[in-house]
């Protein structure tokens, strides 16, 4: 299995060098819309390659993917935490009555009891 992913990501990795090397051109990108830009008489712009370009949009999209899941799987992490708090405190009640069940027996004969 390892030698496939291996493969796979060797393959991914020769997509995104020919990927690469076929969009070198240089591209301006403009940080405002003309309109707003000659409002403020700023016009903020830079000169890229279009693979960063790419590249970079594919980054920012899949942040923008991992933080929409993360915030939308708050209410699951949430009640996970609280199961398990519940589970904490049930097993610590649970240990509790047996103790004051088993309390002044003989140890081995609350083992017994217990196992039964």
């Amino acid at each position: 299995m390892h030698y496939v992913r291996y493969a796979c990501i060797a393959v991914f990795g020769i997509a995104l060098i020919a990927v690469a090397l076929a969009n070198r051109n240089m591209v301006t990108l403009h940080m405002l819309p003309d309109e707003i830009a000659g409002l403020f008489a700023v016009t903020p712009t830079v000169q890229l390659p279009l693979f960063i370009v790419i590249f970079g949009g594919v980054l920012i999209g899949l942040l923008v993917g991992f933080i929409w899941e993360w915030m939308r799987e708050y209410a699951v992490r949430s009640e996970n935490a609280r199961n398990a708090r519940e589970v904490r405190r049930l097993e610590r009640e649970v240990k509790r009555l047996k103790n004051e069940k088993h309390e002044g027996k003989d140890e081995v004969l609350a083992l017994l009891d217990e196992a039964s």
